[in-house]
């Protein structure tokens, strides 16, 4: 079916990776185009100062039975090295401490009036994780799409047909239905989940999208061994198994077409590489920038709920001083003020003792909080002192919550690095810094992989269904059925 197709896929993110080795193992000739000299975009791993870390990314999730990073590795033949975690992240605010995990025990205990919310949400996330098996032909671009969709949901019933009632909600609405909205413990708690998994809180996110992000953890979180971007590295090597490759130092400056068909790329370093088809695992905002123009692709929704970067420390602990906790992912959200912007952030710790991650003794962390980038961006035009005034504040906000919770941490810190949106700006090539993906404010007004281009696709947490390893695993699957038709009628097969 692919025998003489020439498929370009620019960018080695998790979802370029995934969609790229998924079309290699069916037999094109698959070239990875990669600015850095790593793969693994937002959930790449670094060495600094002689610590591995994980540059954004650090909690495996999708890894269940059945579940989207389960489905590839099965279809790919590769053995994940993973592990499960007991507890997926622990949850603190003030004198509180949630363990967040396949059982919900100390949730009931705490909020035992929300019981019903969480078995209501339970019964949604299974349709939901169903639905996206084998990927999820959302949203219908034709009669063929719909007609998928249908045959699903027929399977799913009676269960599926509560979803019309759910898809329009937002998820404060939903909380609003048990009496939950008043509490405000309880509404924090629910927000600082969905801010890391939906980019936006309660009053924004649709009841859906909430249902499954609230399930991560009861899904399983899952360690990988030699960190994050062993996923990143295992797909690489997949794809070059099957023939393709993976070039890196090649930064993609300009797509060359004729009207409405992909001729080919062009990299900042004079090369140029002719395509049958087209992967483009940008954001919107880079992809518009690399066309040269805003007609061919929809550009981020700016509406009530902004989209985020990500301010993010990656400390050197002695643990000699300070013994990490047993749970190696922490939430912490403050008291007060908006999550995000140093107000709540999100801490991972290295395993004791694993090869190649940290020396003996110590431990290599990554504590990252939500930001927008538009004041970082403003800092640094106004110049470097302005920039450094900014970073030093937040990296002051982020250590206190952190210590606040975990006293003794700021003492045992032996390095320190920190990453602003102009970082992650350079590093990923997301244009304005954006990470984590698009606000899942609404199921009606999300992006597709299409463009306004025949034979060129978007994939990555830029399109449905987002963020996180099994989001993007998912939306890849949806841009490889694309290819598919594109070939089955380009190709006459």
């Amino acid at each position: 079916m692919y025998n003489d197709r020439h498929i370009i896929v620019i960018g080695a993110g998790i979802g370029g990776l995934a969609a790229g080795a998924l079309l290699a193992a069916e037999g094109a000739f698959v070239t990875v185009l990669e600015a850095q000299a790593f793969p693994g975009g937002c959930a790449a791993t670094f060495r600094r100062n002689g610590c591995l870390f994980d540059a954004g990314a650090t909690v495996g999730c999708g890894f269940h039975p059945g579940g989207p990073m389960d489905e590839l590795g099965r279809d790919l033949g590769i053995d994940w090295p993973v592990e499960a975690e007991r507890v997926a992240w622990q949850y603190r605010h003030g004198e509180m401490r949630l363990d967040l995990g396949r059982s919900r025990a100390e949730i009931f205990e705490r909020f035992p009036h929300s019981l019903p919310f969480w078995k209501e949400q339970a019964r949604l996330a299974r349709l939901l994780w169903r639905l996206a098996s084998g990927g999820l032909s959302w949203p219908p671009g034709n009669p063929g799409d719909l007609a998928g969709l249908l045959r699903k949901g027929m399977y799913g019933l009676p269960d599926s047909a509560r979803l019309v009632q759910f898809a329009p909600k937002t998820a404060l609405a939903w909380l609003a239905a048990h009496q939950l909205d008043g509490d405000r413990e309880f509404v924090r708690f629910i927000d600082a989940q969905l801010l890391i998994s939906t980019q936006t809180t309660s009053p924004y996110a649709n009841a859906l999208t909430a249902a499954i992000a609230l399930d991560l953890p009861a899904s399983g979180a899952w360690h990988v061994k030699g960190g994050m971007g062993r996923v990143a590295e295992l797909l690489a090597k997949s794809i070059e198994e099957h023939g393709g490759a993976v070039l890196y130092g090649k930064r993609a400056v300009r797509i060359d077409s004729v009207r409405k068909e992909v001729m080919g790329v062009e990299t900042a370093d004079g090369s140029a590489y002719a395509a049958d088809m087209v992967l483009a695992n940008l954001t919107p905002g880079a992809f518009a920038e690399l066309v040269g123009t805003h007609s061919a692709v929809r550009l981020p929704n700016r509406g009530t709920s902004p989209e985020w970067s990500a301010f993010t420390l990656y400390p050197v602990m002695d643990t000699s001083s300070f013994a990490p906790p047993e749970c190696r992912h922490l939430q912490i959200a403050a008291s007060g003020g908006e999550l995000g912007e140093g107000n709540s952030i999100f801490v991972s710790f290295s395993r004791p003792g694993e090869s190649g991650i940290a020396p003996e003794g110590l431990c290599a962390v990554t504590v990252s909080t939500h930001t927008r980038p538009e004041p970082w961006f403003a800092a640094f035009s106004r110049g470097g002192q302005e920039y450094l005034k900014l970073k030093n504040a937040y990296t002051e906000r982020v250590l206190d919550l952190m210590a606040s919770q975990l006293p003794g941490a700021r003492e045992a810190i032996r390095s320190l690095e920190a990453a602003t949106p102009l970082t992650w700006q350079r590093y990923t090539g997301r244009a304005g810094g954006y990470v984590g993906g698009y606000p899942q404010t609404s199921l009606f007004d999300v992006r597709g992989p299409s463009t306004g281009f025949d034979n060129l696709f978007l994939v990555g947490d830029s399109i449905f269904p987002g963020q996180s390893l099994p989001g993007v695993a998912t939306g890849a699957r949806r841009t490889v059925e694309l290819v598919r038709r594109v070939k089955r009628v380009g190709g006459g097969q």
